[in-house]
């Protein structure tokens, strides 16, 4: 007898084809446990939803455009019979990076941040002042890919007011010292499916740039988080699961260092990503293959308690 395939909607953008994507190494480990995958973009019109028996949130990454449509698409969804991962409670929480904040709460070492609004020229010297440096991050609560953000060098911030003004004079946005640690080192990415940990990479800006994804030049290795950073990172995760009241499907927290190997928490929180992070499933060959099981084993137990 033929096996009957479930059908899992593999939630995307309408164009890709500007960035780095390997959610399609997800299909065959996903087909092996019987499930059939489809690319949708979240903007596609009358979708029936409920034809999928599951919808996985990947790479929407133009969704803070329009995020309020978004999260809306997001709660016809979970409104449906199909069952929606991340979770649209996730989602809503980790969706403005105010996140953060709670997080700190509970005591998770995050990079040290200013929560703003309306930006105003005169505010520019005291973000520099309130954290005793020369150099700032500015970007938006909700965004993605490092859209709209700005990196900048008290010499010359002056030059970007009008930029500043522009993307934030009517919204929230954050200010971070810069932290050069960023370039110098890079920015280090942990990947857990289902609370348990799958693998991690250091992710390193081009020279004379701090973005770190792929798409603006970054460069990508491997590696094997010391256990200073996988305590950290699990410390996360289990704040995140207190926070939200459930173990996300996929978590990616990424991390810079701050101390040395004496320090008790060397590293700080830079993200941690819930919604649409790259899992990059391409540095790892088990990677996609963990993915496919966790997934098939929280839909298996969501079906048990239906």
């Amino acid at each position: 007898m033929e096996r009957i395939m479930k059908s899992c909607a593999i939630l995307t953008m309408d164009n890709l084809s500007s960035y780095e994507c390997y959610d399609y190494l997800l299909d065959k480990p996903l087909a092996k446990l019987g499930w059939q995958t489809q690319l949708v973009s979240w903007r596609c019109e009358n979708v029936k939803w409920q034809q999928f028996d599951a919808v996985i949130i990947r790479s929407p990454w133009d969704y803070q455009d329009d995020a309020s449509a978004f999260l809306s698409v997001l709660a016809t969804i979970d409104s449906s019979s199909t069952v929606l991962l991340n979770s649209l409670a996730t989602v809503r929480w980790n969706i403005d990076k105010i996140y953060l904040k709670s997080l700190a709460d509970h005591n998770v070492s995050i990079v040290p941040t200013l929560w703003q609004s309306n930006f105003v020229a005169e505010d520019l010297p005291q973000f520099f002042n309130h954290f005793n440096c020369h150099q700032l991050v500015i970007k938006p609560r909700i965004s993605a890919n490092a859209d709209d953000t700005f990196w900048l060098k008290k010499a010359t911030a002056n030059h970007s007011i009008a930029e500043l003004e522009a993307v934030f004079s009517d919204s929230n946005f954050m200010v971070q010292p810069f932290l050069t640690s960023v370039i110098e080192e890079g920015e280090f990415s942990l990947f857990y499916f289902n609370g348990k940990y799958s693998h991690a990479i250091l992710k390193t800006p081009k020279a004379d740039d701090f973005r770190v994804q792929e798409e603006h030049g970054g460069r990508l290795q491997a590696i094997t988080p010391e256990k200073a950073l996988l305590a950290q990172a699990e410390k996360t995760l289990a704040a995140i699961t207190k926070l939200t009241g459930e173990v996300p499907l996929y978590a990616r927290v990424d991390f810079v260092r701050v101390g040395d190997s004496s320090a008790s928490e060397p590293f700080a929180l830079m993200e941690a990503e819930l919604i649409e992070p790259s899992l990059y499933f391409n540095m790892d060959d088990s990677a996609a293959g963990h993915f496919a099981n966790a997934f098939v084993k929280r839909i298996e137990r969501i079906e048990t308690n239906r």
